[in-house]
Formats: C-alpha cells, sequence, structure tokens
C-alpha cells in the first residue's frame, strides 16, 4: 500500500515539476516578447500567482503576432511576380499624389500600409442593412466572371440563405464564386450551409485561423474583414455581416444601425487584393482575377467620381499595431472636428490620452457607442474611461434607438473612413481589419451629416453614469477592464 501511494506521490510531484518547468519557459517567453512592460509584469505575475490556470491560458490568449501570415504573402508575390508587377503597373497610373492638408491625413497611411491613394474613385454610403444588402445582391445578380465574399459572421437564417441561393445560382450560370467565412465567428454555421455552396460549385473557405504549427492554438486571432468584389469592377466594406439582425428584423436588438460603403474606380481592385491576400493564407490559391482594367468611375452617382481612397488592411502580421496607427492618426490629425462611432470603446492609455489631447486642444471630440450591450464585458469596460473622457472634453454617447454597429469616422471635413474596425484593443491588435479611408471634402461632409442624424439619436453620457452606480456595479467595471487587452 506504502510502495503504491509512494509511486503515486512521485509522479505527482514530477508532474508537478514539470508545469513548474512549463511556467518558468512560459515567464521567460513572455518577458522577451511582450510588446508592454506592463502586459510583461501583468502576465507574469498571474502565471506565478496562478501557474495552472494562466500557463494555458497565456498560449491562448496571450500573443500579439499572428504567425506566417507575411511570410505566405511573400510566397505568392514570388510564385505570381510577373502578374504582381503587371497589377502594379496598372495601379500605377491611378495613384494620387498627395499635396497640402491631404498629405498631413493619408502620408503616414500610405507608409504604414505600403500602399497608395487612388485618384478616380466613387464612393456611396450604404446605410444600414437594407441599402446594403440591396446594394451587393444587385452588383451580385450582374456578375459576370466572379464574386469575391468575406465576412466575419455568415448565418443560416433568412438573409444568410438569400445569399446562399443567390450565389448558388450564379455559380451554376458559370461566375465563379469565391467565399471566405471566419470559422470563430462563424461557428454556428452548419455544414450543409457550406456542402450546399460546394455542391453548386462555389469555392468556399474558412479562413484558418489556427493554420499552422506556431497558430495551433491561437483562437484569440479572428478575421473580421467584410468584403465583397465583383468582378473587379465594384467592391463593397463596412459594418455588415450576413443574419437577419443586420436587417433590423432581430427581437432582441430592435433596429440595428450599420453603415457600409459601395467602391467602384481603382480602388476596387486594390480591396480586391487584400482578399487575395486572405484567400491565400486559407487554401494557398491565387484565382484568376480581373487586374489589367480599370474604370474610374465616371461620375454620374454618388461621390462625383473624385474621391481619393485608400483600402487599409490591418491586422497582428507584423512588428507595427497597424490598428492602433490608424486610430492615432485620426485623432491627433484633427483640428476642428472627430467624430468616432463605434460598437466598442475599450482602448489603451495611448489612444485615451491622444482623445484627451486633442479635445483639451478645442477639437470637437465626440464618441458614439451602443446604449444597449451585444457582449457585456467590452459594454462594461467602457464605464471605467467615463470619467477621464468627460474631465478632457471628450464627449461620450450612447445611442439608444437600437443596437449601434458601424465603424465610422471623421476628421474635420478632409478625412472620412468607413470599415470594420472598432474603436478596441481587439481591433487594434489581434483582429484582421480593413477600411475605405476617403480624402473628399464632400464624402467627408456626408459622412458628417449621417453622423449628426445619429447623435440627435443617442444620450450623452459621463462620469455620473458610473459614479452613480451600485457598488456592485463599479466593481463588475473595474473587473471588465482588467480583461480589456483581449476584449
Amino acid at each position: 500500500m506504502f510502495e503504491q501511494l509512494s509511486e503515486k506521490a512521485v509522479v505527482v510531484a514530477l508532474l508537478f515539476l514539470a508545469w513548474e518547468v512549463l511556467a518558468v519557459a512560459t515567464i521567460l517567453n513572455i518577458v522577451m516578447k511582450s510588446r508592454s512592460a506592463a502586459g510583461a509584469w501583468g502576465w507574469s505575475m498571474a502565471v506565478l500567482a496562478l501557474p495552472f490556470f494562466a500557463v494555458p491560458l497565456y498560449w491562448v490568449l496571450g500573443r500579439h503576432q499572428f504567425k506566417g501570415y507575411m511570410e505566405r504573402l511573400r510566397e505568392a508575390r514570388a510564385t505570381h511576380e510577373e502578374a504582381y508587377r503587371e497589377h502594379m503597373a496598372t495601379m500605377a497610373p491611378h495613384h494620387a499624389v498627395l499635396e497640402g492638408d491631404e498629405i498631413r491625413y493619408g502620408g503616414v497611411l500610405e507608409r504604414l500600409s505600403e500602399r497608395r491613394f487612388t485618384e478616380g474613385n466613387e464612393v456611396c454610403l450604404l446605410i444600414d442593412g437594407g441599402q446594403t444588402f440591396e446594394a451587393i445582391f444587385e452588383a451580385i445578380e450582374s456578375a459576370e466572371s466572379y464574386v469575391l465574399v468575406q465576412f466575419f459572421i455568415v448565418k443560416d437564417d433568412g438573409l444568410g440563405n438569400r445569399f446562399r441561393e443567390l450565389l448558388e445560382r450564379k455559380s451554376r450560370e458559370g461566375v465563379r464564386v469565391h467565399f471566405l467565412y471566419d470559422e470563430i465567428g462563424s461557428h454556428k454555421l452548419p455544414r450543409r450551409y457550406v456542402r450546399s455552396l460546394r455542391e453548386a460549385g462555389a469555392e468556399i473557405h474558412p479562413f484558418h485561423s489556427t493554420q499552422g504549427p506556431s497558430n495551433r492554438f491561437q483562437v484569440n486571432f479572428r478575421n473580421h474583414r467584410k468584403i465583397v468584389v465583383v468582378d473587379g469592377r465594384v467592391g463593397f466594406v463596412g459594418g455588415h455581416n450576413v443574419g437577419d439582425e443586420y436587417l433590423g428584423v432581430s427581437e432582441t436588438y430592435g433596429p440595428w444601425r450599420d453603415t457600409h460603403v459601395r467602391l467602384t474606380g481603382p480602388s476596387v481592385l486594390s480591396l480586391q487584393m487584400v482578399f487575395l491576400g486572405d484567400y491565400y493564407w486559407a487554401t494557398r490559391q491565387v484565382p484568376g482575377l480581373n487586374w489589367t482594367t480599370v474604370t474610374p468611375a465616371d461620375g454620374s452617382g454618388c461621390g462625383g467620381g473624385h474621391s481619393v481612397v485608400l483600402t487599409l488592411p490591418t491586422g497582428p502580421t507584423g512588428e507595427i499595431e497597424g490598428g492602433t496607427i490608424f486610430f492615432l492618426n485620426a485623432i491627433t490629425r484633427a483640428k476642428r472636428r472627430l467624430w468616432i462611432a463605434s460598437p466598442y470603446f475599450v482602448t489603451d492609455e495611448s489612444v485615451r490620452s491622444a482623445l484627451q489631447m486633442v479635445a483639451l486642444r478645442g477639437v470637437d471630440v465626440r464618441i458614439m457607442i451602443p446604449g444597449k450591450p451585444d457582449k457585456y464585458v467590452p459594454w462594461l469596460a467602457t464605464f471605467a474611461c467615463l470619467g477621464e473622457m468627460e474631465a478632457a472634453g471628450v464627449r461620450v454617447f450612447r445611442y439608444v434607438e437600437g443596437f449601434l454597429h458601424q465603424k465610422v469616422l471623421v476628421v474635420d471635413d478632409c478625412l472620412a473612413a468607413v470599415g470594420t474596425a472598432n474603436l478596441d484593443n481587439r481591433s487594434m491588435r489581434l483582429n484582421f481589419e480593413v477600411s475605405a479611408v476617403v480624402l473628399c471634402e464632400d464624402f467627408a461632409k456626408q459622412v458628417a451629416s449621417m453622423l449628426e442624424v445619429d447623435f440627435a439619436r443617442c444620450r450623452e453620457v459621463g462620469a455620473s453614469d458610473y459614479t452613480d452606480r451600485p457598488l456592485w456595479f463599479r466593481m463588475l467595471v473595474r473587473l471588465a477592464r482588467l480583461f480589456s487587452p483581449v476584449l
């Protein structure tokens, strides 16, 4: 009996020792690879205090860089070097030469993305789901060669099945359909949905964020992009996913406030390149697409055909936090007005300090966030910063007529952006995002007018919305804020 107990004790001791060795190795990894000293201290203390809980949590949630993606892009460019050069040569005549304030607002973004703003684009605001999906369906109906589709969430409901049936019909008519979805965002999507599209001839694939040995457990990275491109001549990007709630028919959320844009002109090929990078990561395939024919907008539609546009992808693939730089650039460039609409407002100190700085400089800084939550932890974390925002003159508004999901910003009367990036740490550091950044006074004024209508449907909030709450609520807020780096 004692010998059996002794053997069990030895096994337990060895397992405990092995786990301690793993904990030490984890701390070394944290110290060597954490972006900030605060993050390194936080994770290290957690591993020391609760090694059996914190070690696996770190290896799932703690990494900030997605491994292998840029290497795969370089591989694709090397393999298809001639086609890539032809594409760049085709785009060159449409590159915009930024001047004056355009350099101030857009110069950093060109260097950040290694892309150029293009001129001769038409950008049309699509307000809410009805306008958005009517325009998307109309464009797909007109497809002659191919349709590129990418969404974070795809649902097997009324809108989702209308979308699927349209793509299946176009596929049977000979139009190639290439479809990407995020396997975490679309985890409820049934296999029969995917199987039905494949049987109709569509190429549909998950993004495969856990592809590769170093990403095996990295469920914290998400591809949050929403892209549709038809024949390389018209593109769509914005906040909508595919599901009935995005049409405002959800009993839980009621009216759904969201924004998309329709692009024509050379910016569509740039958006197409963003999709192709993700598609190559997921499939190691390069489908034949239109890279040679760029038709500038004729000026007859919305936007007048003279918008200067950059399709800006950001993601956790490099040493620079592109999402953070995107927001900091917009914030610090503001002279008169900075309005941001986002379903989440959970940022680090650098972004909050930048918002306070420009507000203290006299800029009209407004943040619009939802009145009702879809995710309670990020919603709670927002309350923690209301006092410091109010003290600096940053005005925060809660949208009360339904649920706010749009990701929109406008800076002065010069720059506006519509895309997929939220004002939160996840979009700045962990998600693959894409935004249409537009340098056009007319478009900036359109976006500002749209947001003025939205602000009229809001309630302004401040420090008292936190301080006047019960103690238990304030404790929940502070606890939620601890998780802000991964929210």
